[in-house]
């Protein structure tokens, strides 16, 4: 039975049994805690939580999921995969136990004919909670599972929570026996190789307390609404449904190894070292395709960085198993050919994918290039300070510069003899992501506990937004917090975080910087607001400072916003979705937005492409979008269903999380996008759209920062102004500017190179002197001297090598000249093949000379470089290298 008809079965059961069918969310997270998503359960997390009512009692998804944390195993092992999809059926205040058990033995045990997986029920085994009493009965005597056939097992295995307060409770897991040639008899708790954990169902029905890890903590009492969260995994089902060894050689996989194998010419099952490599390739590039799939693109940070890191040990893997040249363009086409028809938008979006994963190939290979010279320099200097271990701040520079995966980095050295430092490169990779996080959960929450806004939510339900009809309005203080707890009031000069029941303040989201504005109580007290967040779902926190009076909980108040920056930020906003539409009409649906942020008067935009724009292609943008601003085209939002927003070809963002209804804002016949911001209502309300060029951002992304309005006007009229003062300067007209400036410079240039030729000229007519001052030390010519200050290090080395160069080749012969530039002193040191042979070597000489300078160097045996901070040292360092010379001589 292939992938895709199991997720067929799986969701069809379901659905024929009162079960809503959810769509797989997005792999991109939508919770902060989380990067990306690792279980079905998380859409549904807010859920069981309580944040948001669920719009249905029972659900089913096949949810796409990615782990990193085992990365190292994948290959190694038969079950661990980066990428997999968890089928899962949930309840909530439906039906419980013996509903979650009697469907899922149904499902598995019924005949292929049937619409069942047709397994045999004599090779299914089932744990259960040590202390459940109640699952065993229920497998036990109402589906009729045999008691040898079930077993008890702790905490650590059958037991679920989310490792933090709240909700929690037993499991019981469907295992499948694989027979004797996986490993011995027992059952589940001997020997989890042979009998295969295929469905997990947990029954959410206790409340959690504090604790630490799986096992240490508390069981506060019963939940007064119990759920059902289960989770089959397709892979694992897929591994004994086409009767394979493992999860590897399943239909969506094995087809990639197969293809990795033709472009390498190594045979799977042959040798265990490639058989790993075939394996993490073909997993790894089906993940890369997914998360590329749903908007992520490759980056040293988050989210960017595990899409990096695996798409990089992809292609490390294609190199060892013999491949020289770019492979990963077959490999993607590969891989959206297989997932693509459990997945269409694969397809749909394959240009995007392969453009984005092309250009993260290219850049590796570059990189692998670049970071290896780095390595070596790295390991070279740890061996002569006769170290070991590579330390892990040079691992972390090879990650965050060069984007070297850290097990690139620990395999390069091994091969040079040298371990990593794992534990000081994992400690600066975390402190970058904790300053990260902090920064990003601090943005939401100011730092306070995320229950505090749950509670509020709870108790006065979500925050309506008034903000696309008025400006101002009545409202009423539902919530407030200070210093991070909930308050029941707050003083004159308070940080405060005001919730109110309606609100016409828009927060901030979707690219959309938050309203600011000032919220007065009918008591006379006034907040001055500066930011408006959404730590929670549909709960609008607007946090700022109590200006004058008291506020308290349960006042009235009336709230108004800036209307001036509203404004702006409405006309930056309308001013992205023209770019972007001029931009995919220029380049093509791959210059798909990855980010905005629209300010008061300007925005910057995000999109993907592998290339920089051509300036020709930005100003043909540019004035499409002004003309566009001259037809006055209306701007109009509707809010529909999201497969009729799909229908009409409505845009949107890669990474966003929509619900069953959408927003759509339309402007004319132009463009058409899925958005909650707010908008001007006529184009010709932008007045002015100016580009302000483009950069890159990252692999396959770029940037574009533009101004609107009044503030494109300002930039204008300074250009004015800039090019009158040049006119005047240059005598010439407005269009002879690039020819008159450019003539100018061109011979400023030839002017410098003159001057460059002669200071060279200069310093070589002191090379027959230099020569003449050589003293002989124990048979070796040793020249050393300072030259005039302000000469060049290019300069400096060339006349070092001219000097060497007129000695006798067969005459040992060392040239250490000295001189100071910018204040600081600069050595270079050279050594011919006869003094080397005598043990002189430049590097050596030169780390001696340095540190006498106050500051390091160093280059090879042949020729060396140095500097320092003293300039007053450079008679002792002179000095220094006699003696260093007389010595080794």
């Amino acid at each position: 039975m292939e992938s895709a008809e199991i997720r067929r079965r799986w969701l069809s059961f379901f659905e024929e049994r009162g079960h809503t069918v959810v769509p797989s969310a997005s792999l991109i997270a939508d919770d902060p805690t989380l990067l990306l998503v690792p279980a079905g359960m998380v859409p549904f997390k807010p859920y069981f939580l309580g944040e948001v009512k669920p719009p249905f009692t029972r659900a089913s998804s096949v949810q796409k999921c990615v782990r990193t944390p085992d990365i190292e195993e994948v290959g190694k092992t038969t079950r661990h995969g980066t990428f997999f999809q968890m089928c899962g059926n949930f309840s909530f205040g439906d039906y419980f136990k013996e509903g979650a058990i009697k469907l899922a033995w149904e499902l598995l045990t019924s005949s292929v004919e049937h619409g069942g997986y047709g397994l045999e029920p004599e090779k299914l085994w089932i744990t259960v909670y040590q202390d459940d009493d109640e699952a065993e009965a229920i497998w036990r005597d109402v589906v009729g599972v045999p008691a040898e056939r079930i077993q008890r097992l702790g905490k650590k295995d059958n037991f679920w929570s989310m490792g933090v307060p709240g909700p929690c409770g037993p499991c019981s897991e469907i295992n499948y026996d694989r027979g004797p040639e996986f490993g011995v008899e027992g059952g589940p708790a001997v020997n989890d190789e042979r009998y295969v954990e295929i469905w997990n169902l947990v029954f959410m029905q206790y409340e959690r307390g504090q604790g630490i890890g799986k096992e240490d903590f508390e069981i506060l009492g019963d939940l007064p609404s119990k759920n059902i969260d289960t989770g089959l995994g397709l892979e694992r089902l897929a591994m004994i449904l086409q009767g394979v060894q493992n999860m590897y050689e399943t239909d969506t996989l094995k087809v990639v190894i197969d293809k990795a194998t033709e472009l390498t010419g190594v045979a799977y099952g042959k040798a265990h070292d490639s058989d790993v490599s075939l394996r993490v390739v073909a997993d790894h590039m089906r993940t890369s395709v997914m998360l590329i799939g749903d908007g992520v693109t490759p980056g040293n940070e988050g989210r960017g960085y595990v899409l990096r890191r695996i798409m990089r040990r992809a292609v490390r893997n294609m190199r060892l198993l013999g491949a020289t040249g770019p492979v990963v363009g077959e490999l993607v086409d590969t891989v959206i050919r297989t997932m693509g028809e459990q997945y269409p938008e694969l397809e749909t979006d394959r240009k995007r994918i392969e453009t984005v994963a092309l250009a993260e190939e290219a850049a590796f290979l570059k990189a692998l290039k670049g970071g290896t010279n780095i390595l070596d320099t790295a390991v070279t200097e740890t061996k002569a300070a006769g170290g070991t271990v590579l330390s892990g701040d040079k691992a972390f520079l090879l990650h965050d510069t060069w984007g070297f995966p850290i097990d690139l980095t620990l395999e390069m050295a091994a091969e040079q003899g040298l371990s990593v430092d794992e534990d000081g490169f994992r400690r600066l990779m975390k402190e970058q992501r904790e300053r990260a996080k902090a920064d990003a959960q601090a943005k939401k929450t100011g730092h306070a506990d995320v229950t505090s806004y749950r509670e509020i939510a709870d108790s006065a339900g979500a925050t309506q937004f008034t903000g696309y009809t008025n400006t101002e309005g009545e409202t009423t203080v539902v919530g407030l917090i200070v210093n991070g707890v909930p308050a029941p009031a707050a003083s004159e000069g308070d940080e405060v975080e005001v919730v109110l029941d309606r609100t016409p303040f828009y927060a901030e989201g979707g690219g959309q910087l938050a309203d600011h504005g000032r919220i007065r109580l009918h008591s006379g007290a006034v907040i001055e607001i500066r930011d408006v967040q959404q730590p929670v779902p549909g709960v609008s926190v607007h946090k700022g400072s109590v200006q004058v009076g008291e506020v308290t909980v349960g006042s009235t108040a009336y709230a108004a916003i800036d209307v001036r920056r509203r404004r702006a930020i409405a006309r930056a906003h309308s001013a992205t979705h023209l770019t972007h539409q001029a931009l995919r009409d220029a380049l093509g649906p791959t210059a798909a937005q990855a980010g905005s942020e629209n300010s008061p008067g300007r925005f910057r935009f995000d999109f993907g492409s592998p290339n920089a724009v051509p300036g020709a292609v930005l100003t043909d943008v540019e004035q499409k979008i002004n003309e566009v601003l001259a037809r006055e085209l209306d701007v109009h939002a509707e809010v529909m269903p999201i497969d009729e927003a799909k229908r009409q070809g409505a845009i949107a963002e890669f990474g966003e999380k929509y619900g069953e209804q959408v927003r759509v804002v339309t402007i004319g016949d132009f463009s058409k996008e899925l958005c909650g911001g707010t908008h001007v209502h006529n184009t010709a309300q932008l007045g002015l759209v100016k580009l302000l060029g483009e950069s890159s951002i990252g692999s396959g992304v770029r940037r574009i920062e533009a101004l609107v309005g009044v503030d494109a006007y300002h930039f204008l009229a300074r250009e004015h102004t800039v090019v009158a003062q040049l006119q005047e300067l240059v005598k010439g007209r407005p269009e002879e500017l690039p020819e008159k400036i450019s003539s100018m410079l061109g011979k400023l240039k030839d002017a410098e190179k003159e001057i460059e030729k002669f200071r060279a000229e200069k310093v070589l007519q002191a090379a027959a002197g230099l020569v003449d001052s050589a003293r002989d030390v124990r048979g070796v010519a040793l020249v050393t001297g300072q030259v005039p200050d302000g000469t060049g290090a290019d300069d400096l080395r060339r006349l070092v090598l001219d000097v060497r160069g007129r000695i006798p080749s067969d005459r040992p012969a060392v040239v250490a000249l000295f001189t100071t530039a910018n204040g600081k002193p600069l050595t270079v040191i050279a050594t011919n093949e006869a003094a080397r042979e005598r043990g002189l070597k430049a590097g050596e000489l030169v780390r001696t000379a340095a540190k006498t300078l106050g500051g390091g160097g160093g280059g090879k045996p042949d020729v060396a470089q140095g500097g320092g901070q003293n300039p007053e040292a450079v008679g002792a360092a002179i000095e220094a290298v006699e003696r260093q010379v007389l010595e080794i001589a």
